[in-house]
């Protein structure tokens, strides 16, 4: 049996190509999952700077233990963790989310988000932070637990 010329594509003069490793794969659709309903409540109100309205998203008793650059701080309660969140990027005249992830780890809700601010204590000079948050959901499908690490804000251009 000859050999076939080795090609890379595909010629009308040549041989098909060998199917492709995954060519007996199934696509599998994705259940739909509550938790990002949620996710979507929280990033809404984060996104529109009102923080007062990630308590939509959080259970009444929920917690929060956060990593920050001056250490570990928990709160409890939800009007806690808003207020943790004001005090964070409420006094900024500009306030820009340009990034952002909803995932899934396991039971836990992932998300992730970067910020833009500029104004306030920060100068006119935009800095950016960014946080990363592991968030259990109770049975009302609102956030009970959240575990957040926060990288600190930083100039946006590198400057230290």
């Amino acid at each position: 049996m000859p050999l076939r010329a080795r090609k890379i594509g595909w010629l009308p003069d040549v041989d098909a190509p060998d199917p492709s490793y995954n060519d007996t794969m199934t696509e599998v659709q994705p259940a739909a999952n509550a938790q990002f309903g949620v996710a979507g409540v929280l990033l809404d109100a984060f996104a529109a700077h009102d923080f007062d309205g990630l308590a939509a998203a959080l259970d009444p008793a929920a917690t929060m233990s956060a990593l920050l650059p001056r250490g570990l701080v928990e709160w409890e309660g939800a009007d806690e963790i808003c207020g943790a969140f004001g005090t964070w990027f409420g006094d900024v005249e500009d306030f820009e989310v340009v990034d952002v992830a909803v995932g899934q780890v396991g039971a836990l809700l992932q998300l992730r988000w970067r910020v833009r601010v500029r104004g306030g204590r920060f100068g006119d000079e935009a800095t950016i932070a960014e946080q990363c948050a592991y968030a259990s959901c109770g049975p009302s499908a609102r956030i009970t637990r959240v575990r957040l690490l926060c990288s600190g804000f930083w100039p946006e251009h590198g400057a230290t």
